[in-house]
């Protein structure tokens, strides 16, 4: 709830502090003091659109802080999701600047206009004579359906939105097969053609490397046979040859290894070099033997090197890359041979999705149907007891067609409709001409409701306009009834409402030679009964209408809660 509000500098509020309670928080004033304007600074605080024509004349800024205790509010989600700390207490503060700059905290850290309005209607609903938010808006009629028999619904809801997600991941895959298969028939022959190409030519890994090598062999054989040649003809044929060199040396060392370790070690690594050149000398030979030119090998090999070198240019730039689009085009081929399965595979998945979702949804339409005739029933109830003794209250459900649209809340749109008199038809909520009319509905609907929407503060901007008398005493009840669960602030100027307050404060306008300022007061117990009389009786306040103030606060304390 909300437990202090501080204004400053805003319209003609130089500066005004109001703490605030649970239960019933009474709002009266003269007529021009300011009241409105108190509940218009509230609503900005809370996220409407702020104007430069709320800053006060001559100031640069207005100020509007909340003070909302938490304990009742469903906003830790939020603040977590915003890095917000999660305090017991949230302090909201929006600043107004003259240049047309609006700033938003909440709990010390800036915050978006976006931000700041989603969290506050999970604090407070401001309902004035022709502004009663989301009662008014059809969309949020599904949600009441739904909040009403919530125990029945919310499985319903919950088992619909999962097989909606269902059936939508299997429409995208059937969709997207046709799709795929759509553009594949058109490349179906291209995708043989390069297949082909890159199996006719059957490269192997490593291939264009080995071609390379072999290339340049041929291209260089004659040198690389004469070089050949004349080394091993240094090494093992010549005269002396390096072979003879080092047998002898082995020779002449062996026989005096014996002499000492360090002459054995030397005679151990000739004769290691000696063997080593040996084996050496036997693939030298064998190589050199080897090598051939032909011209034709060496054509061969460029032709075919050619031939990989362009399905590298083709298709990716190496062997590697060539191997890997064979494959996907093997696998594309594949899958088009057997698309017609796949397709009939699919199709008959999607349509066992959607038959799960449609047959859910009606479940979840049947239920809220009767929760609507449960629901209309008891505000019908609370409507008579508000004089709305002829009012006919119905929930217009929209039929499916033969192509419903499934969503994850199922297939229903629904809006509630009301005939305010005998013999009319039925009206959207936002279409009730009359003012007291439309409060006098929201207040049976908020009867019924409850605690359902999980707001804990409620907020009436004057929506006594067009009530009074027995109906005035009854719209008063009402909200004591509603204070029940809830905070409510009541802004009226009937003094039948204004008895049943858990706590009265009254707004003074004073003028001064330069400028108009707006305070606000708590009331004790006899200034309630001369504020009262004043609501009753105008400026001049008798024995009569102080007696009759009395009497109805004596009246409502009967009916309010006891201490």
């Amino acid at each position: 709830m909300i437990s202090h509000i501080s204004i400053r500098d805003f319209a003609i509020i130089d500066e005004l502090e109001l703490d605030l309670y649970p239960g019933l928080n009474i709002i009266t004033g003269e007529t021009g003091a300011g009241k409105s304007i108190v509940i218009e600074a509230v609503s900005v605080a809370l996220g409407s659109r702020a104007d430069t024509a709320f800053v006060r004349s001559g100031k640069e800024k207005a100020y509007i802080t909340l003070v909302v205790d938490t304990e009742d509010c469903d906003v830790s989600g939020l603040l977590e999701e915003n890095d917000i700390p999660c305090e017991d207490q949230l302090i909201i503060r929006r600043e107004i600047s003259s240049t047309g700059k609006s700033l938003c905290r909440v709990n010390g850290v800036v915050v978006n206009l976006s931000v700041l309005s989603r969290l506050c209607k999970k604090i407070a609903d401001i309902h004035g004579q022709y502004d009663h938010q989301s009662l008014l808006n059809p969309e949020y009629h599904i949600r009441l359906l739904d909040l009403y028999d919530e125990e029945r619904i919310a499985p319903a809801k919950e088992r619909t939105a999962l097989l909606y997600r269902r059936f939508s991941q299997a429409k995208k895959a059937l969709d997207d097969l046709k799709r795929d298969l759509s553009d594949s028939a058109r490349k179906r022959d291209f995708m043989a053609y390069e297949l082909q190409e890159i199996e006719k030519a059957s490269p192997l890994p490593g291939e264009d490397e080995s071609l390379e090598e072999q290339i340049r062999l041929m291209q260089n054989s004659e040198q690389i046979y004469r070089n050949l040649s004349e080394t091993y003809e240094m090494l093992f044929s010549g005269s002396p040859s390096a072979t003879e060199g080092l047998g002898k040396a082995m020779h002449l060392l062996g026989e005096i290894s014996h002499i000492s370790a360090d002459i054995a070690s030397f005679s151990e690594g000739v004769a290691d070099c000696y063997y080593k050149l040996e084996d050496l000398g036997t693939e030298l030979r064998r190589y050199r033997d080897s090598v051939s030119f032909s011209p034709e090998e060496l054509d061969g090999a460029i032709s075919r090197l050619d031939l990989i070198d362009g399905l590298k240019r083709k298709f990716g730039g190496s062997l590697e890359q060539v191997f890997r689009y064979r494959d996907q085009l093997s696998e594309s081929l594949a899958n088009i041979e057997n698309a017609d399965a796949r397709l009939t595979e699919l199709t008959a998945h999607a349509e066992e999705c959607r038959r799960q979702l449609d047959e859910s949804s009606r479940t979840l339409s049947g239920l809220r149907r009767d929760a609507a005739q449960r629901m209309t029933a008891q505000i019908s109830a609370e409507l008579a007891e508000l004089n709305f003794n002829d009012a006919a209250l119905t929930v217009d459900f929209k039929e499916y067609g033969k192509e419903p649209l499934y969503t994850e809340n199922g297939v229903d749109t629904a809006e509630i409709l009301i005939s305010a008199n005998r013999g009319e038809q039925p009206k959207p909520l936002a279409r009730i001409a009359s003012g007291g009319e439309i409060s006098r509905i929201m207040l049976a609907f908020k009867r019924i409701i409850g605690d359902l929407d999980r707001i804990p503060t409620m907020i009436f901007d004057e929506i006594d306009t067009g009530i009074s008398g027995i109906t005035a005493s009854i719209v008063g009840r009402k909200l004591l009834q509603i204070s029940g669960s809830r905070q409510v602030i009541c802004i009226t100027h009937l003094p039948q409402i204004a008895a049943f307050g858990d706590h009265h404060y009254k707004i003074l306008k004073q003028t001064d030679a330069d400028s108009v300022h707006t305070t606000v007061v708590p009331l004790m117990e006899e200034e309630k009964v001369d504020e009262i009389a004043r609501l009753l009786g105008g400026l001049n306040i008798t024995e009569t209408t102080k007696r009759s103030a009395e009497e109805l606060l004596t009246l409502s304390r009967g009916e309010k809660r006891p201490d």
